[in-house]
């Protein structure tokens, strides 16, 4: 198991964490979450079980780590996730929407980073 990363990251004047974790190898998943003040905004997960028995497994759970926990950070940037932190219409505040309305946005983006 591989020592994760964490990041505070200010993006449009507030504070959003950025941790990155392993699973392990009994539960070879590499988590990385993007949190708004105590609440997930987005998790991105990506599993490396086909890869167990590699030889340079350590290095190349370490470098996805890196690399994943960095594009969060990179998306979270670029505005990628503003429609989920912020619903429609940033400039108007945050929007009341119902969780239906947030699942189906998230599987909406996730639909889109497929492509």
């Amino acid at each position: 198991m591989q020592l994760g990363f964490n990041n505070d990251v200010v993006y449009k004047g507030e504070v959003f964490h950025v941790q990155t974790e392993d699973g392990g190898r009994k539960n070879p998943v590499i988590t990385t979450t993007l949190f708004r003040g105590g609440t997930v905004v987005v998790s991105r997960k990506t599993s490396y079980e086909d890869i167990i028995k590699f030889e340079r497994l350590e290095e190349v759970v370490r470098e996805v780590m890196r690399e994943q926990h960095l594009s969060v950070i990179e998306d979270l940037q670029k505005g990628r996730y503003d429609r989920l932190i912020w619903g429609e219409r940033q400039e108007t505040g945050l929007k009341e929407r119902s969780m239906d309305e947030i699942i189906l946005e998230y599987l909406a983006s996730e639909e889109d980073e497929e492509r």
